[in-house]
């Protein structure tokens, strides 16, 4: 992998991991809180977006197809997130879905993109995902056995990545969308499908708004930033290489559970955190 591609996988890292810890600090969740940083997200990224199209010269037609498509994915996905955030811990759900879903993504996109990364490449994501996982299973308060719910919820999600990210990673590769153009799509209809069950409860929306403004601003920006920065990664490098590399932000997410909530058993995350790390140092030099 190139130097631009890793730096945009790190920075997508970054930014993943705190829209995710600024959701579990603020101990929000539910419609109304998704519609306000939709919101916020369609409104930010609608001149780059709108600007993109246009330079792009794209059918609307196809592009409306495609962006409905992943925004309908991208609610299930954040609906399921939150719900996983409230069943179990942070360093358990996050992990475990951050593990499945670049697996599966490297075994589709081999299959369906005809990608054929090589042995050293394959190593690096094998570690990656095995690093993941071992710092899933070690995350929980109590131990993994017993947290039964944290490990389903991470699961279901992984796959609901995997979905998501050969949909897109397609619609920008094999269906020549330019990335933000696609995403800000994305993320306004996310807003237009979610608006009569965010608007339910307007007393409630109102309450929401001021009582977590802050992590509403957090997760509208970070979060379409992120992906667009690995959307346009998926456009540099195989989507087999880039759905590994940017599970960097599990060791992240993983050392701000036990650094910032209290979440229990330091020194097997950071041998999970060690192993993803040998896993994109191998995949960065493939």
């Amino acid at each position: 992998m190139s130097l631009l591609v890793l730096a945009l996988v790190g920075f997508a890292a970054i930014a993943h991991a705190a829209w995710n810890i600024a959701i579990k600090r603020a101990g929000t969740s539910g419609p109304g809180f998704l519609w306000l940083s939709f919101i916020v997200g369609a409104v930010v990224f609608l001149p780059f977006g709108i600007f993109s199209l246009v330079d792009a010269g794209v059918d609307l037609l196809h592009w409306l197809w495609l962006a409905v498509v992943s925004g309908a994915l991208q609610i299930a996905y954040f609906f399921l997130l939150q719900r996983g955030y409230r069943q179990g811990d942070v360093s358990v759900v996050y992990p475990l879905a951050r593990g499945t879903g670049p697996l599966l993504t490297v075994v589709f996109a081999m299959i369906l993109f005809g990608e054929r990364p090589g042995l050293v490449a394959l190593a690096g994501a094998a570690l990656v995902i095995a690093g993941v996982v071992i710092t899933g299973l070690a995350g929980g308060r109590a131990d993994a056995a017993n947290n039964r719910a944290g490990i389903l919820y991470g699961l279901v999600i992984g796959v609901l990545i995997a979905v998501y990210t050969l949909w897109d990673s397609a619609a920008v590769t094999v269906g020549g969308m330019p990335a933000v153009g696609l995403y800000w799509g994305s993320v306004l209809f996310q807003f237009l499908l979610l608006a009569p069950v965010g608007l339910r409860s307007r007393r409630g929306l109102a309450a929401t708004a001021k009582r977590h403004w802050v992590a509403i601003l957090i997760v509208g920006v970070l979060a379409p930033l992120a992906y667009i920065i690995v959307l346009l990664a998926f456009q540099l490098a195989p989507v087999s290489l880039v759905a590994p590399a940017r599970e960097v932000s599990v060791v992240l997410v993983g050392l701000a559970g036990w650094l910032f909530f209290h979440e229990p058993h330091p020194a097997r995350r950071l041998v999970g955190a060690g192993v993803v790390l040998t896993g994109i140092a191998l995949l960065a030099a493939s």
